[in-house]
Parts: structure tokens; sequence; C-alpha cells
């Protein structure tokens, strides 16, 4: 959309914003990719509190880094680009309004807002091209081209199509764990696995803990290394559990790759967010063969970036800076530019 407004206090600058899930990052970056401030905040959620209050929200951690680069609050804008990689953001119309609702705030020249997945994927990538897929409590895939060509999912659960993440593993071993111990399905070492790992003694007991709340419903998210652990010592429900994982990451990298006529052509696959990152070898042994089958040019990467730098990264994209800004960028950050391409 690109809002734009008046001549900035730090020209060439970026306010780049990474507003997740469970945190919020925020950087002002000169034009030559220095970092003048920083700071981290709480995370974002629009559909909970609406466009205007997770906006505010963002103000007073936009203020502490802008204080720590000692730039004048009450002179707008800060900067020549906004670049906000927000989450929540997952279709067009959500990142119009956040961009709308952004540059009310004076802070850049020009706001630009986009789905966090984009962060990943632009802080696992030497240049704007490439696709990325994030595991995390979900699943969510983009991609994009150096032309501003993107491809994207709506990324927003079952009704969208998706499946993966660390809440579905959860979902699906505790499925497979109960009925392995009622006698309805297959035996599986997660039966006494999942429930071990609360102190309890039986699925029942676990079942019967999360139905009164005596487990925290968020503690399932612990399950999800519980189950690589259990596949990686030949559990054959587990390992199942995990192929499928490492099935919905390549359908997502290559449909995205497609899409963008990558599918043929060296790209970058970036594989961010906790379950990726986590690097667990079943997982990852199953992605890497089946991406080589699928799209043999392709290259997978851990990134384990924040992802504001590739927020901040984008917003230099935006001011056309040089190479050796984005390159002192990534040393701030300790990212070797000549490691994104190695598995």
């Amino acid at each position: 959309m690109g809002l734009t407004t008046s001549e900035p206090s730090l020209p060439g600058g970026v306010l780049a914003i990474d507003a997740g899930n469970s945190k919020t990052d925020v950087a002002i970056v000169t034009a030559d990719g220095s970092v003048l401030g920083t700071a981290r905040g709480a995370g974002f959620h629009p559909p909970d509190v609406g466009v205007a209050r997770a906006v505010a929200g963002l103000a007073p951690l936009v203020a502490l880094a802008a204080h720590e680069a000692g730039l004048p609050l009450d002179e707008r804008p800060l900067v020549t680009q906004v670049s906000a990689c927000l989450a929540n953001a997952d279709f067009p119309v959500e990142e119009q309004q956040l961009e709308v609702a952004l540059h009310g705030y004076g802070w850049g020249s020009r706001t630009r807002v986009a789905n966090d997945t984009f962060a990943i994927l632009r802080a696992g990538a030497v240049e704007p091209r490439g696709v990325a897929v994030v595991c995390g409590a979900g699943i969510n895939c983009v991609g994009m081209l150096p032309d501003g060509r993107t491809a994207r999912f709506p990324a927003i659960g079952r009704i969208s199509g998706d499946w993966g993440g660390g809440g579905h593993l959860a979902e699906e071993a505790l499925w497979w764990a109960a009925r392995a111990e009622d006698g309805r399905g297959e035996p599986t070492a997660l039966a006494a696995a999942l429930p071990a790992h609360f102190g309890l003694g039986s699925m029942y007991a676990l079942i019967e803990a999360l139905h009164l709340k005596e487990v925290a419903a968020s503690r399932k998210h612990e399950l999800a290394p519980l189950l690589f652990q259990v596949a990686a010592e030949g559990d054959a429900v587990a390992a199942r559990i995990v192929a499928r994982q490492a099935e919905e990451v390549v359908a997502l990298a290559t449909v995205a790759l497609d899409r963008l006529g990558l599918l043929a052509e060296e790209a970058v696959v970036v594989l961010g967010g906790g379950v990726l990152a986590a690097r667990h070898p079943l997982l990852m042994d199953g992605i890497v063969h089946r991406l080589t089958a699928a799209a043999p040019k392709a290259v997978p990467q851990v990134v384990t970036a924040p992802p504001v730098l590739g927020a901040a990264l984008l917003g230099l994209d935006h001011v056309a800076a040089p190479a050796q800004a984005h390159a002192r960028l990534r040393e701030h950050y300790a990212v070797d530019v000549n490691q994104l391409t190695e598995n």
C-alpha cells in the first residue's frame, strides 16, 4: 500500500517492527544498516483487542527505541520507512487496515505492513527471493520475488486447509495415545510418555486433568518435543506423525515455489519457528528428502535469526539501501550471510 507523508528526522532510516503472538521487537536502523535503538514488548493480538488498541500498544516501544536512538519523538516523521511484519495480518485487507492505523502515528514517511512470516523469509534469504515455511504453534508459508510478487496462504487453521505446527503435533499425539490406551488404536509408546511428562500414570488421568483444567491447555505445546523423542526411539505411530509434518512443510513450500515460477530454479526455502528451528533429525531428514524429490534445486535453510532482522531488511529494500547496509545489519544480529545456503 505504501502510504507516505513528509521528510523524516532520520533520512533513509527504517523503523522495523516484528510483532508476533508472544513478543514484539522494534528496531530503528539507519540507511547504512546501523542499529540505533531497540525495544521489546508483549505480543500483538488485533483479533482480541481490535486494530486501534493493538497498534496503540506499539507506541511505547517505538518511544523507547527512539529515545535510545536519540530521535525527537515529538518531531514526525522519525524515519523514511516503517517496515512492520505483524502477526494476525493474514489477509491483504488486514494488512491494509493495520497499515492505515500505523501510518496514522506519523512515525515514517512511508509505511508498509506484511504478515510476520515475511520477516522470517527475509531474515533467511540473501535477497528478497524465495519461500519460507514457519512452524511454531501453527504453520504458515509465504514466498516473494524481487519484483514484489508474493505467494501466501490464509493460514488460519483447519478452515483454510492447514495442518502442522506444535499445536497440531500435540493434538495428534494425544489422539493416538488415547486410542492406544483404550484399545481403539494401535499400541504406541506415546500412551505412557505423554502422561508421564505431567507426572500422571495414564492417558485417562491426563485426559481428565486437561478437561478439568488441572493441566492448563497451554501446556500441550510441551508435548511436541516429546513426540519427536518417541519417534526417534522407533515408535511407528510417532514416526508417522512426524512424517506427516514433513509432508505438510514440503507441500506448502513446493506450491509456493510453483506459484512464483521457482520450482525448477535454485531458490532458498527458509525453515523457521520453534518446531523447525529445533532441527529434529527425523523431521529435517524427511523434509530434505521430500523437498529434493519435488524441487531438486531448492536450498533448505533453517534460520534462527530474530525476525526483526527480516523486517529491517525489508525496510532497507524499500529505501534501496546498498548491499553494504544489509551486510552491516546482518552483522549486528550475528548472521553470517555465507551460511545461508548451507543445510
